[in-house]
């Protein structure tokens, strides 16, 4: 489907560049390059609707000033017939903007569109046949996860509606980081504290993990078995077979764990993707060898090599080690092609925290290097989030097992309020979660003010929805209050707001755009009375706002949130 304001918009554009081509036709100034015609939404209503600086890209070329060009393109729009129905006034304003003047009228056209369209009001098919890769959290399994993990699950939850919305096939995927250094240390870490446990004096590692879940899952382990005692004997075994143990026992609960934090949040992935699993497929050796026959690698000091300064970066790589063990990177690599040439996405985007920022280039490279288009790989950087409590930052350390958890989190301030609170700017932006501002239930709350507005509507249509016929077609032109007139043009705008929220992998524009459908529905319903005398009124009032709920509830289900009833 083409929204109303996507039409109005191609036809400004197209009249436009007509009303170019046809003042040169008429002789008024001449150019050789059509140029590009650009509308932008002007910050003063006084300036119209909408406004193009065409007449200032031209100057140069036509050798007349830009007024003069505006002036002249003017007049050939006026004669476009085209543009009548839908504008009432065309303009000139400063050194040759042409501003342009809707008639009120379209808006209309959005009742209609939405009541058709109903909870896929919004959607689009610009990437239609399309597969999309989301990766995001990919937690370490060696604990619970943490506030960076959180923001992370609502930033890629909704990055992935987001672009599900605009006609990709969406695949949402958890790398499970069950290979390498860290899963050592986890069962260095798991070791000490099982020895400790059956009363043996052993330090614990330096560098291993404090939290007190290893030691939970030390206990768990040995209550499982029937108690240290039948446990005992595991001393006597080979360190690494014990570890192997421990290991594959504590991570079978934390995924576990991860599975339900993740469903408790709203975030149900499609793949969990065991990094351990390219290791057993053989996944790391052709990776490997595709880049040394691509002549990318070369050997030195026992260990092998990518050429990364061949492809811009500032030092090579180590993929092997001399100790014959594959580094992160590899890994990484093997995993990226695993997406790009084995299942063959046609994007894979990954929501990464700060630290990785330097990581972003040299993968690209190893991707360009295997011979595929690295423009497949998007990276969206997560940047950190302090919890702010009585107006105090929190201080956690996950190391030392004093970080607030995720499942934590949600139980004290809820699903709702921590998916949009995360997504309140923009991934690459710090940002304070305030805990106290999102239990408040005020308008300083956006969780609230949002949900507010569709339990008011609610509660309107429960009251007066059965004094009019909501399915007969009401007289819409009867909406001519600029409050009810600002509500729909609000309403209109979803549509591109998606758009442009998956073109700059920007999920806060949909919260944003929930708080600004949510001002401008409180601000009508301040002003406009919905049950009147006048029935023919309130039932176009009631449409109004039936198609604002429904609006509110398609922008909070792209966020995963709750659309209460009644608050």
């Amino acid at each position: 489907m083409t929204y109303i304001r996507t039409k109005i918009e191609a036809l400004l554009k197209k009249g436009t560049a007509d009303a170019v081509q046809n003042a040169v036709a008429a002789g008024a100034f001449q150019i050789e390059t059509q140029p590009d015609v650009q509308l932008e939404v002007p910050r003063e209503a006084k300036f119209g609707d909408y406004s193009t600086n065409v007449a200032m890209q031209l100057p140069k070329e036509a050798h007349m000033a830009p007024r003069k060009i505006a002036e002249a393109v003017v007049e050939q729009l006026k004669q476009d017939e085209s543009l009548g129905k839908w504008v009432s006034k065309i303009d000139i304003a400063g050194p040759g903007f042409i501003n342009f003047t809707l008639d009120p009228a379209w808006h209309y056209e959005v009742v209609d569109e939405v009541e058709t369209m109903g909870k896929d009001y919004g959607r689009t098919e610009g990437h239609k046949g399309k597969t999309y890769n989301l990766e995001f959290v990919s937690a370490n399994p060696t604990g619970p996860m943490h506030i960076g993990n959180a923001r992370g699950g609502a930033i890629g939850d909704v990055l992935a509606e987001i672009a599900a919305w605009t006609g990709y096939d969406v695949t949402r995927e958890f790398y499970v980081n069950d290979a390498g250094n860290q899963i050592a240390k986890f069962g260095d870490s798991l070791d000490a504290r099982f020895k400790q446990a059956l009363g043996l004096d052993v330090p614990f590692p330096e560098d291993g993990y404090h939290g007190k879940d290893i030691m939970e899952r030390v206990q768990a382990y040995i209550a499982d078995k029937g108690g240290p005692d039948q446990v005992r004997g595991m001393l006597d075994m080979d360190e690494a077979e014990r570890k192997h143990e421990l290991i594959a026992y504590a991570l079978n609960v934390n995924l576990k764990q991860m599975h339900e934090d993740m469903a408790k949040y709203g975030v149900h992935y499609d793949v969990w993707f065991s990094e351990q699993s390219m290791y057993d497929d053989g996944e790391i050796e052709r990776a490997l060898n595709l880049l040394k026959d691509k002549g990318a690698t070369y050997e030195k000091d026992g260990a092998t090599w990518f050429k990364t300064t061949d492809y811009g970066c500032e030092k090579d790589d180590v993929l092997i080690r001399k100790n014959g063990l594959p580094t992160y990177f590899m890994g990484d690599i093997a995993y990226h092609l695993n997406k790009l040439q084995t299942r063959k996405f046609d994007q894979a985007v990954n929501v990464w925290g700060a630290d990785h920022h330097g990581h972003i280039a040299r993968l690209k490279a190893a991707i360009r290097a295997a011979g595929e288009d690295d423009s497949r790989l998007h990276v969206v950087i997560m940047q950190l989030v302090r919890l702010i409590k009585d107006g105090e930052p929190i201080r956690m350390s996950k190391r030392q097992g004093k970080a607030i958890g995720l499942s934590e989190l949600l139980s004290m301030v809820g699903t709702d309020a921590a998916r949009v609170f995360f997504n309140l700017r923009s991934p690459d932006s710090h940002f304070d979660f305030d805990l106290d501002l999102a239990l408040q239930e005020s308008n300083d709350n956006p969780v609230f003010y949002v949900q507010y507005a569709h339990a008011r509507i609610c509660s309107i249509l429960r009251r007066l929805g059965g004094e009019v016929d909501l399915d007969a077609k009401a007289d819409l032109t009867l909406l001519t209050h600029p409050k009810e007139l600002e509500l729909l043009d609000v309403m209109s705008e979803l549509p591109n707001t998606i758009v442009q929220a998956e073109r700059k992998s920007d999920p806060s524009r949909m919260v944003h755009y929930a708080q600004d459908l949510a001002s401008a529905f409180h601000a009508f319903y301040n002003d406009c009375r919905v049950q009147v005398d006048d029935a023919k009124l309130m039932h176009a009032r009631l449409k109004l706002i039936l198609a604002t709920r429904q609006v509110l509830e398609n922008v909070l289900g792209i966020l995963g949130v709750s659309a209460p009833e009644s608050m």
